[in-house]
């Protein structure tokens, strides 16, 4: 008799988690699927504002970004030429977060930088945000993505160190050329 209990309950156990399982794995949501327009191979520029970033000068890149397995993530990587500091290549990752209902960008560079905001999108306006130090100082950032046309956008990043007005950075447009 306890036996027969004991391999009732262990169905009844087994039976209870079979239903609770879900049905394969995870699959991309809206959100996930709306990181699609960042996919292909973009050139572009940008005029940098003399800032605690730098000097004021004008920088080319290229940029390949493609969907990373899963598609719940897009990575890129971009090689830039910057007047008067020679070329910088990059790396990020691009996703989005069902539970804080927010993009994620993490980027690192051959100079040695490394970058993480969180975004969001509304129409054709991608708005990211960071915060970190610069020169010792705390600093905050904002970096407007605006979708042109299908294959085309213009960005512009502010910032401002602890207690300063906000500036501009830099601002330039990117072109899909694929």
């Amino acid at each position: 008799m306890r036996k027969a209990m004991a391999v009732v309950a262990v169905l009844v156990v087994a039976g209870l988690a079979l239903a609770q399982a879900p049905a394969g794995p995870p699959k991309p949501g809206p959100e996930h699927k709306r990181m699609e327009y960042y996919v292909g191979k973009w050139t572009g520029g940008a005029e940098m504002k003399a800032s605690v970033f730098g000097p004021a000068g004008k920088f080319t890149s290229t940029e390949t970004c493609r969907w990373f397995t899963g598609g719940f993530a897009v990575v890129c990587d971009s090689t830039m030429k910057i007047e008067g500091m020679g070329e910088m290549k990059g790396l990020a990752i691009m996703s989005y977060n069902p539970e804080t209902k927010l993009y994620s960008y993490s980027a690192v560079n051959s100079m040695g930088e490394s970058d993480y905001s969180t975004g969001t999108v509304k129409g054709k306006v991608w708005t990211w945000t960071s915060s970190g130090k610069k020169n010792g100082k705390p600093f905050k950032g904002q970096f407007i993505i605006t979708e042109d046309s299908a294959n085309s956008y213009s960005f512009k990043w502010d910032g401002a160190i602890a207690g300063a007005p906000s500036t501009t950075i830099m601002e330039g447009k990117n072109t899909r050329s694929k």
